[in-house]
């Protein structure tokens, strides 16, 4: 195992992370202030932007797939995992446990301010609440990380280049030095967005484990309970990442997976189920029917702000996380084939999404309808957490379900934490290999880290808001290093295979023919 550490990139990094949350602490309405008036600026000049760079890497990703280039092998080796713990890891590292949160309440959210000129409080606000819940969780989302990760795999096993790093790809796309400014500001960039965005999941996630466990138990929930349940958590992911991906994240994204269909099934057969399946499935066709006018929707005649607030935001935090996703993706896809990287991206992470939310959020839905909760009227007046508890508590055996509810939001926290852990010390250790991992020790430390932050957050009231959008202003810049990463990826691919007849590229592949037209562009 290579043990080189970058220890200026750590030392930058945690210093600019300390300074942030040293701001929040001594100016938190200022802090607030500021980063909300910039992110509302990005949001206004590149918001056409962002979402006409999601919408054509849809269309880029499905036209590579259906190509010939969509048989590109990522190395002569044999998958490492099975094709279940490979779905599952990259579900588990890309969601988070942010997800059950979201999967309970987001549609409720669009009741009241719904987008594409629908009528506020309407049965077609109801109705296209679902339905907009799945799309900003579904194949736009998984594009974006998959924007990231394709062209890592591509850098690292089939140009056979060294560092599993942003600044690592684009300097063996356009020349510049990795270890120059431009690649140390890339690298900066990319592990403070983990800190923020990692940070936020935390500061959400852990106060609502807390009050549906403490529920459970029948105690007030507190502030120690809080302590306790994020170093429970550290000590899941740091165990896990200490012992390997093998060992580790693939054997706990295993168990989440299963544990996550379980609660799916459970509220299936216990729930209304009629009402479950028929609202799904009316939802994922209306999701379906106006994906493309979602995808573009920027309201200038009326004005509404909810592109801007809800599916702008939501693709610049995905970009936010597709970095550190992007790279986990390309350390588990060697040996697999670019159109099962794309097709298992973009299909199975969004069916999961699709089954999670279609039954959770239809169950909340149903709950709401007939009176049992006002989630609508709950959330408005901030009590989105006992909404949810609410909810649980309508089923039979609703024990048993908060208590599963706590064990996936406890391991899908652990999993996305590995993940970030994992590619954090990736980057940070230069010129990796292939076959290579992070040292345990390095991987350790970025865990510690990633459990003090939101810790020193929590201990000195922090606004949690303001460091997550701070993490999202950081967005727009990911949006071109993208760019530059995408075009050097599709103009690597004509080079290397553009006169390969599609049925000689699995044997050109294997045989490493092409590797002398390599070089770099």
């Amino acid at each position: 195992m290579s043990r080189k550490v970058d220890k200026l990139l750590i030392s930058v990094s945690i210093a600019l992370v300390v300074i942030v949350v040293g701001a929040l602490y001594l100016q938190p309405e200022q802090s607030q202030v500021v980063a909300s008036l910039i992110f509302g600026k990005l949001t206004t000049w590149f918001g056409s932007v962002v979402l006409l760079f999601t919408f054509l890497g849809v269309l880029l990703l499905t036209f590579v797939a259906t190509s010939k280039y969509g048989r590109i092998r990522l190395g002569n080796e044999q998958p490492e995992y099975s094709n279940f713990k490979w779905v599952s890891m990259m579900i588990a590292c890309g969601l988070g446990s942010a997800t059950v949160y979201w999967a309970f309440i987001e549609w409720a959210y669009y009741i009241q301010t719904p987008g594409l000129g629908i009528e506020a409080n309407s049965q077609k606000a109801f109705e296209m609440s679902l339905p907009y819940n799945m799309f900003h969780w579904g194949v736009s989302a998984w594009t974006l990380y998959a924007l990231v990760g394709l062209p890592i795999c591509y850098h690292l096993y089939v140009r056979k280049n060294t560092g599993l790093s942003l600044s690592a790809i684009v300097s063996s796309i356009t020349g510049i030095k990795q270890s120059g400014v431009l690649g140390r500001i890339i690298d900066v960039v990319f592990i403070f967005i983990c800190f923020g965005g990692l940070s936020i999941t935390l500061g959400v996630s852990v106060p609502l484990v807390n009050n549906v466990l403490s529920n459970v138990l029948g105690i007030e929930p507190t502030f120690m309970m809080n302590i306790i349940l994020i170093l429970i958590i550290s000590v899941v992911y740091s165990l896990s990442s200490y012992v390997g991906l093998q060992k580790g994240m693939s054997n706990i994204a295993n168990l989440t997976t299963k544990l996550a269909l379980v609660l799916c099934v459970g509220i299936l057969i216990l729930g209304p189920t009629t009402f479950i399946i028929a609202n799904t499935t009316n939802s994922l066709g209306l999701m379906i029917q106006n994906f493309v006018q979602m995808s573009l929707f920027t309201d200038p005649i009326g004005k509404s702000g909810f592109p801007q607030s809800w599916t702008i935001f939501y693709w610049l935090y995905w970009i936010t996380y597709a970095p550190f996703t992007g790279i986990f993706i390309a350390k588990v896809s060697k040996g697999r084939t670019l159109r099962s990287v794309i097709i298992n991206t973009l299909v199975s992470g969004s069916a999961g999404c699709f089954l999670f939310f279609g039954i959770i959020g239809s169950l909340t839905i149903e709950r709401h309808l007939t009176g049992l909760v006002d989630v609508v009227g709950m959330l408005g007046a901030g009590q989105d957490n006992a909404a949810i508890i609410s909810v649980l508590q309508t089923l039979p055996l609703s024990s048993g379900f908060m208590i599963l509810f706590c064990a996936i939001s406890v391991l899908f926290l652990a999993t996305t934490l590995d993940g970030a852990a994992f590619t954090m010390a990736s980057t940070a250790t230069p010129k990796l290999q292939e076959n290579e991992e992070p040292h345990p020790v390095h991987r350790l430390f970025w865990c510690v880290m990633l459990a003090l932050v939101p810790l020193t957050m929590i201990f000195i009231g922090a606004n949690l808001d303001t460091i997550k959008t701070s993490a999202i202003i950081t967005g727009v810049p990911i949006v071109f290093i993208m760019m530059i990463m995408i075009i050097g990826w599709v103009k690597w691919m004509v080079k290397d295979f553009g006169d390969v007849p599609s049925d000689q590229i699995p044997e050109v592949c294997a045989s490493g023919a092409k590797e002398t037209k390599r070089e770099k562009l």
